[in-house]
This record gives structure tokens, sequence and C-alpha cells, in this order.
């Protein structure tokens, strides 16, 4: 079938693993296997197919660790591999797609910090990695990724303080850090996300006031603060 280009497989019941053989379709730019009960790891020959933009592989039971052949995967825009059962540490070669504008490895099982790689990726929409287990600081780079809308990070076990440059990311709509081991204070700056729509902040260890730049978010529908440290008079 090398002149298949779209292969829509998405919401059966298939089972068993993704040959391996599908690293032969070279011609394939869309696959879609999303909503199945696949298991086994993800075939690093999915490296071969090169001309892919996108790449639907969530929901599915599939383990094991993300292929770093993935970083061939030039020409992808989308690639979403949530609600499966991978572990490992995310592959610093995802740094390599830069025309990625959705990443999404959300509900998983994934561990260690988050390859600096990715803070690279300045065409991201949707950045969704939330329920993981993935550790470290949210590093000032974030602020590099000035067109996402979507930052979902929450679930995970990021320490440190919320850093500034977030708040740098104006085109904001959805705020996700909840349930984490974020400590500090919550910036003032959070008043330049104008955009933002959901403001999630949920369990963590934040102290000091709610700031009252928070009443700048006049398009805010959302706002979770709930189980933090928190001090001070509601603004």
């Amino acid at each position: 079938l090398t002149n298949l280009s779209t292969l829509y497989l998405f919401s059966n019941q298939l089972t068993g693993s993704i040959p391996p053989e599908i690293g032969s379709l070279t011609g394939l730019n869309d696959l879609r296997l999303s909503n199945n009960q696949l298991t086994g790891s993800i075939p690093p020959e999915i490296g071969n197919l090169t001309s892919l933009s996108t790449l639907y592989l969530y929901s599915n039971q599939l383990t094991g660790e993300i292929p770093s052949e993935i970083g061939n995967l030039m020409n992808l825009t989308v690639l979403s591999s949530s609600s499966n059962e991978l572990t490992g540490e995310i592959p610093s070669e995802i740094g390599n797609l830069t025309n990625l504008t959705v990443l999404s490895s959300s509900s998983n099982e994934l561990t260690g910090e988050i390859p600096p790689e990715i803070w690279t990726l300045t065409n991201l929409i949707f950045l969704k990695l939330q329920n993981n287990q993935l550790t470290g600081e949210i590093p000032p780079e974030i602020g590099n990724l000035t067109n996402l809308t979507n930052l979902s990070l929450g679930g995970n076990l990021f320490t440190g303080s919320i850093p500034l440059e977030i708040f740098n990311l104006t085109n904001l709509e959805r705020l996700y850090l909840w349930s984490n081991q974020l400590s500090g204070e919550i910036p003032s700056e959070i008043g330049n996300l104008t955009n933002l729509e959901r403001l999630y902040l949920y369990t963590n260890q934040l102290s000091g006031e709610i700031p009252s730049e928070i009443g700048n978010l006049t398009n805010l529908e959302r706002l979770y603060l709930y189980t933090n440290q928190l001090t001070g008079e509601i603004p």
C-alpha cells in the first residue's frame, strides 16, 4: 500500500500491537489509531513515516517508551499519545519537530524532567502533559512558546515557583498547573493573561496573598485556587 496517504482506524475494538511493517507506508501523511485497545510499544519503525503530519495514538493501552525515532517526523504538526500506559522520559528528539502545533501525551506514566528541547517548539498551540509523574521545575524558557493557548501541566510532581515568563504567554486561554508541588506566591503578572478563561492552580503549596491583578482577567470563567496556603483577604 505504498500509495496510501491516509489511514483511519480509530474508534474500533482493535487489539494486539502496532505492526512494525507500518513503517513501510512511507506515503502516509495522516495516521489515526486512537480509541482502540492496542497494546505493546510504539514501533521505532514509525520514524520511517517522514511525510506524516498527523499522528493520533491516544486512548489505547500502549506501553514502553516513546521511541526517539519519532524525532524523524519533521513534518508532524499534531502528535497525540495521551491516555496510554507509556513510561520513561519524553525523548529530547521531539525538539526536532519544529512544525508541531499540538503535543499531547497526558495521562500516561512519563517520568523525568521535560527536555529543554521542548521549549524551542515555538509553533506549539497546545502543550498537554497533565497526569504523569514529571519532575523538576518549570523553566523560564517556557516563555518562548508565545503561541500557546492551552498549557496543561497539572497532576505531576513539579516543584519550585511559577516562572514569571509564563505571564508573557498572552495568548493563553487555559493554564492548568493543578496538583503539583509548586510553591511561592502567585505573581502579580498574572494580570497580563487577559485572554485566560480557565486558571487552575489548586492543590499546590502556593502562599502569600491572591494578587488583585487577577481582576484584570475579564474573560475568566473558572478560577480554582483551593488547597493551597494562601493568606490575606479576598481581593
